[in-house]
């Protein structure tokens, strides 16, 4: 197989799992984008949130905008540049995101061990940090920030 032929098979296949896992979801993906980004980075404003996810500005207000209203971020001024608004995550939105990825955990392990063996699973767990470092060299090319989060690494029992 060539890289093309591999790279469009990769593409598929994430993708599809990326759908097959949303409807574990309970928030709509952009919120819980948003609740992720505070979480992994610390506070940032919308415009940072906006970069960092290759989406409009607009979309993440409007993500922004539904959150505040829920209490899952709050907003300061930002200390060198008042016109700006820093986003925090409160307790509230910290416990939220880690419901919703608790739930994506447990619909995608249970698939896991399902359908896998023993050795898929070891394969799997082999291919996860290549997954990451793909994104990050396509982050890295477009001029996006590194993922903060490190790769986990998963150890089989």
């Amino acid at each position: 197989m060539d890289d093309h032929q591999l790279a469009e098979d990769l593409r598929l296949a994430v993708g599809e799992l990326v759908r097959a896992v949303r409807p574990a979801d309970t928030m709509p993906p952009g919120e819980a984008a948003v609740l992720g980004y505070l979480d992994r980075n610390g506070p940032l404003t919308t415009a940072d949130i906006a970069q960092q996810r290759g989406v409009s500005h607009q979309s993440v207000a409007k993500a922004v905008k539904e959150l505040l209203g829920q209490g899952l971020v709050r907003a300061e001024a930002h200390p060198s540049d008042g016109r700006k608004l820093l986003l925090h995550l409160t307790p509230t939105g910290s416990g939220r995101l880690a419901e919703e990825r608790r739930r994506r955990e447990d619909w995608l392990g249970a698939a896991i061990h399902d359908v896998l063996g023993a050795d898929e699973r070891k394969a799997l767990a082999t291919a996860v940090p290549l997954l990451a470092r793909l994104t990050a060299h396509l982050k890295a090319r477009q001029g996006l920030p590194d993922p903060a989060r490190p790769v986990p690494h998963f150890t089989q029992d």
